[in-house]
């Protein structure tokens, strides 16, 4: 017999974690160049750990750029600006390995196979082979799944009361996780955990922690979803003084299920933060998403995910396939069809079609690349919608 609900978890990590504060610093470089240079090509790696931070990896570019510079102004802008907090923007080392993009690899991408050879082509080719993952759903309004929704608007409001001084005991790096309970027909019943995690100072009672957070919670998710078996935890470990860098090593790219849907859809490709939109694993993931949330809000489906996948220096992608998980209005041919006729998806297209060479990328670094109903980003943009509904109707 089929069970008549069952449970989702999504974590998120506010900024201060120690993977995000790699993100951030990657794409503050990616932001830096593409303020100078916007043809230039970015794949910029950060790791951290105790008083140090490594920024490595390949770049090509007029642009200068004091990396060092951009390192310690977002380590600062995150909050870590004593040495009580286990780092410091001013007295952290930061050492800096800059090479250029191989050649191989950027004589690939600068033309692609399929006009390599031709006078004045200027089709770029994927900067790397892999499937890259849309997804959009009807469970919130930026058509996004509830637990990761849920779980990144906690940590954004954890990271806003810090640094407002409402909660002036907070430190820099926190989690949380929301557990939804689904009913069977795939339909939002309740919240059934929320889970909160924040480093602090060493002062502070864990009761006052306790019951500070659990308003906090209580004021970003909907009352409607919360009843009187919702669960909380709230620094389950006890002490959270030592935290972020000086607790744990952090790397860029290791959070990319909270980058993306949370885990309710699957992830391909590579990580996102520190790359320039040639490498497919970030622009056609974004554009993926483009294509989900347009075909959702168009009600072709309620639930969709969309697959693409490249060949490195090829421009044209090697196979889209979707996932409508039965809720689809026409049946996945279709939808597949609607993709290649309303949706370019070749890379030179999509950068050129979401703009992406411009310094936008930073603020997408935490709290998630997707719904973000806070920022102005163009793979969120609905301009298909009309053209859909009629291809439907």
């Amino acid at each position: 017999m089929a069970p008549s609900t069952y449970l989702v978890t999504s974590e998120s990590v506010t900024e201060g974690h120690p993977d995000k504060l790699c993100d951030q610093v990657s794409d503050g470089v990616l932001d830096a160049i593409f303020e100078q240079d916007p043809q230039a090509r970015v794949a910029c790696e950060t790791a951290c750990t105790t008083g140090v931070m490594f920024v490595f990896g390949e770049i090509t570019t007029t642009a200068y750029v004091d990396i060092a510079a951009v390192a310690r102004e977002v380590i600062r802008d995150i909050g870590y600006t004593s040495s009580e907090l286990g780092f410091d923007a001013e007295s952290a080392g930061v050492l800096v390995s800059i090479k250029e993009q191989s050649p191989d690899i950027r004589d690939g991408v600068d033309t692609a196979l399929e006009v390599r050879g031709e006078a004045g082509a200027q089709e770029v080719g994927a900067g790397d082979q892999g499937m890259m993952i849309g997804y959009a759903v009807r469970e919130t309004p930026e058509l996004m799944p509830l637990p990761i929704a849920l779980a990144h608007r906690i940590t954004r409001q954890m990271a806003a009361d810090r640094k407002s001084g409402k909660y002036p005991y907070l430190r820099p790096d926190g989690k949380s996780q929301v557990t939804i309970e689904y009913n069977a027909d795939n339909t939002v019943k309740r919240v059934h955990t929320i889970l909160m995690s924040t480093q602090h100072d060493p002062a502070v009672s864990q009761e006052m922690i306790a019951r500070d957070l659990t308003l906090l919670a209580k004021h970003v998710v909907p009352a409607e979803l919360l009843d009187d078996d919702t669960k909380f935890f709230i620094n389950p470990s006890g002490r959270f003084v030592l935290g972020g860098p000086a607790a744990d090593a952090g790397l860029t790219g290791r959070k990319i299920i909270v980058d993306t849907y949370g885990g309710s859809a699957r992830h391909g490709g590579g990580a996102f933060s520190g790359k320039d939109p040639t490498k497919v694993d970030r622009s056609a993931a974004y554009a993926a998403r483009w294509v989900a949330k347009n075909l959702v809000a168009a009600g072709v489906a309620d639930r969709l995910e969309v697959q693409v996948s490249y060949a490195i220096g090829v421009a044209q992608p090697i196979s889209i396939s979707v996932e409508a998980y039965g809720t689809g209005k026409v049946d996945n041919a279709r939808i597949v069809e609607l993709i290649e006729e309303y949706f370019d998806l070749r890379p030179q297209a999509i950068i050129d079609t979401l703009q992406l060479r411009r310094p936008i990328f930073r603020q997408t670094a935490a709290y998630g690349h997707f719904g973000r109903d806070d920022l102005n980003l163009p793979w969120e943009q609905l301009d298909k919608v009309d053209a859909l509904k009629a291809a439907i109707a």
